[in-house]
């Protein structure tokens, strides 16, 4: 091994994953470098096969056990590879999403302050295509590199090719095929802030912020976010659980009808609305509900929490159960945003 490359067997994966429940991987693979990765995916170690890549754990629920060999991108570069109006940043799989967010700001570069403080790495925002407060990643991709295992080669994707949708992405759809190794971004030098999602100019008034810049509009959303959403350090949970559910216009006016508070937005055209899981969650009482150490935040009725010692098979039950509840009352399924390892939804 060196400092490029680290392989553990029988590993435990509880300290990787944000909900921090108990998962054994038969390898662990640390690799720095990705143009290692034509000899490490060779390697006895993953002679069965990779199970997955993993990141900052943040977007993963270990219902199980993976049964391969377990994958980490843990390069840290980040470089500047055309300043202007516009800067490209090119930034390795393994740097932490949040620190990425915070070194473009003191860079002087806009766009990703209404994403500070979302957990994981930089390689796994393109596939989630994170998004927060009224933008989201894709606005500000440039490019992804890939590498394909079954061919052995780097990829590079516009952003066009990775045919990015709400939480969605062509990495996504196939995620055993490209191994994000490196994410470039496009982002502006002069602000185009976005102030009008519910929570940010309220949290700016606070702060008697009257012009506000980047870096204050960072300064809020971390606020918020630390006030709403518990501590992945000190109660486990993978944020926002349950994606909002994109659903027909007619659909959306009819419920609307029934229930007048509702929220919704527009969704992905004029034919369909966005509503709020978490409203709709809310609504059939699970809030602050606790079954064993599996549970609800009391914060937020899109968090699933582990209190201490729940198993990813326990809060996977939980999230069904409210997902059925969901269904039998509004009529609108909703489905997890995490990636549910062990088990299927």
């Amino acid at each position: 091994m060196t400092d490029a490359l680290r392989i553990v067997r029988d590993a435990s994966l509880r300290e990787r994953n944000t909900f921090g429940v108990e998962a054994v991987a038969p390898w662990l693979v640390e690799v720095a470098d990705a143009a290692l990765l034509p000899e490490v995916l060779h390697r006895a170690e993953l002679a069965h096969g990779l199970s997955l890549v993993l990141g900052g754990g943040s977007n993963l629920l270990f219902a199980g056990n993976p049964d391969g060999a377990v994958l980490a991108l843990t390069g840290q570069k980040v470089a500047l590879l055309e300043s202007g109006d516009t800067a490209i940043v090119r930034a390795d799989a393994g740097v932490q999403w949040h620190d990425f967010v915070m070194q473009t700001l003191s860079m002087g570069l806009c766009g990703l302050e209404n994403l500070a403080l979302i957990p994981g790495t930089v390689g796994a925002a393109p596939i989630q295509n994170i998004g927060a407060y009224g933008v989201e990643v894709r606005e500000y991709v440039h490019a992804v590199e890939a590498f394909e295992p079954a061919s052995g080669k780097v990829h590079r994707f516009t952003a066009a090719e990775c045919r990015f949708a709400y939480r969605d992405s062509l990495f996504k759809h196939a995620p055993d095929r490209h191994l994000v190794t490196a994410v470039e971004f496009a982002l502006p030098r002069q602000p185009a802030l976005r102030l009008d999602y519910a929570g940010i100019p309220e949290e700016l008034a606070a702060m008697d912020v009257t012009h506000p810049t980047p870096a204050a509009v960072a300064r809020a959303v971390i606020a918020i976010r630390r006030r709403k959403l518990p501590d992945p350090a000190v109660l486990g949970n993978a944020g926002s659980f349950f994606k909002n559910p994109i659903v027909a216009a007619a659909q959306a006016e009819a419920l609307k009808a029934r229930y007048e508070a509702v929220p919704m937005f527009h969704g992905s055209g004029d034919d369909t609305r966005k509503l709020s899981a978490a409203w709709l969650i809310d609504q059939c009482g699970w809030k602050g509900c606790r079954e064993g150490d599996a549970g609800v935040a009391a914060s937020h009725a899109l968090v699933l929490v582990n209190h201490g010692n729940a198993t990813g098979a326990q809060l996977l039950g939980l999230a069904r159960r409210i997902a059925a509840s969901v269904h039998e009352r509004f009529g609108i399924d909703i489905e997890p945003e995490p990636r549910v390892i062990g088990a299927t939804w």
